[in-house]
């Protein structure tokens, strides 16, 4: 798992190229100006990121978990908020390639896989953050369509796009009265809120999702009635491992960034780079970087090997990462005094961005859950025994 292959190797340069030639030399114009670069994710969909984890007989890469959290990890350090922005897609695009029927994976994921249709993910609503159970957006069947009314909330990519993969009711109160359904962005009745102004993520739109009778068709439903909870918590376990390396690899564009301006940067005649205490500084950001890093690509092997601790595995690794890049990337800002509180040095872009990924996907609060249940469980299991 540690030591890359040729083909590996390969994969995590095709990506970091991309990242160093079509998202770093933007990325801080992007952050200015909230500008979603449609034109640079078409791009990317030409070297195989819109469907990294998608079957090859619909465009799709096929490649493993342990693939897209190193491809995550190299995108990120271009830019964090484009590169959470692809991994989103990516996760709408895996969850119809694996719940989707024939005519659903044909009609849609061309499209995706090349990046010429860009997908959304849809579950958070305005009174539902962790509590994704509780969803209360409906869709009444009504005769071969269903009619939807509600709100979804914080959608990345809204607006800007062409497909949701959206989580409705469908029955009653709880995870097994929701349905999973592809919703195309062009539907009558749906409609959009204004870009939010954000603290970090400004190259990506995030909107109110909003949907007053909007028909759609039974055809669009993944797998059954009653299925969309599954479904999406299953999306979700890639997706922690996305936004977890997206992370890692932001703190490690502020870390490198970090070694050069203390061997630059003189302070009481020396290099600040002599300086012992932030030498303890830089060692501690690497391992706290490494740690992470190895328990990502832990968690994404046990994805791929569908072992049995995975969900708890995936918490895990997106709650150290997440936590561990946003310190690493703030220390690194720190450590450039008040150059790293200007935006020019891009320090600050990334600690904006990395802040959020402590929130979604789960939040973290909510990852530490997810571990204690499978902890106590295992020990009330154990009792009974």
């Amino acid at each position: 798992m540690f030591t890359l292959n040729s083909d590996e190797r390969a994969i995590r340069e095709t990506a970091r190229d991309f990242a160093d030639e079509f998202l770093a030399p933007h990325a801080l114009e992007w952050d200015e100006h909230m500008h979603f670069p449609i034109e640079v994710l078409r791009k990317s969909g030409s070297v195989g990121l819109g469907g990294i984890y998608v079957a090859e007989d619909v465009g799709g890469s096929a490649l493993r978990r342990l693939d897209a959290v190193r491809i995550f990890e190299e995108l990120a350090t271009g830019c964090p908020a484009v590169a959470a922005y692809i991994s989103i897609h990516n996760m709408a695009a895996w969850m119809i390639d694996a719940y989707g029927d024939d005519a659903q994976r044909f009609r849609w994921l061309p499209g995706m896989t090349s990046m010429e249709i860009l997908g959304s993910y849809a579950l958070t609503e305005p009174g539902v953050g962790s509590d994704a159970a509780a969803l209360t957006t409906k869709a009444v069947r009504d005769g071969d369509d269903y009619i939807l009314n509600g709100v979804k909330q914080f959608i990345s990519g809204a607006g800007a796009n062409d497909v949701y993969v959206m989580m409705v009711r469908t029955g009653d109160e709880g995870a097994r009265g929701i349905s999973a359904l592809i919703v195309p962005a062009d539907t009558p009745g749906l409609t959009v809120g204004p870009n939010e102004k954000k603290m970090g993520w400004k190259a990506q739109p995030t909107r109110q999702v909003i949907l007053t009778d909007a028909r759609v068709p039974v055809a669009n439903r993944l797998g059954a009635e009653g299925d969309g909870f599954r479904i999406a918590m299953n999306g979700l376990n890639g997706g922690r491992l996305n936004i977890a390396a997206c992370s890692v690899g932001g703190a490690q564009a502020a870390l490198d960034k970090t070694v050069p301006y203390l061997a630059q940067r003189q302070a009481f005649g020396a290099p600040l780079l002599k300086n012992q205490a932030l030498q303890f500084d830089l060692a501690d950001m690497r391992t706290q970087l490494e740690a992470a890093r190895t328990l990502l690509w832990r968690a994404a092997a046990a994805l791929d090997a569908d072992d049995a601790d995975k969900v708890e595995l995936c918490a895990m690794a997106k709650r150290f990462a997440t936590d561990a890049g946003f310190d690493v990337a703030n220390k690194a800002l720190q450590l450039h005094g008040g150059y790293g509180y200007l935006a020019e040095y891009g320090l600050e872009k990334i600690v904006r961005d990395l802040r959020v990924h402590q929130i979604l996907e789960g939040t973290n609060e909510i990852m530490r859950v997810v571990v204690a249940r499978s902890m106590t469980s295992t020990a009330r299991g154990a009792g009974a025994a």
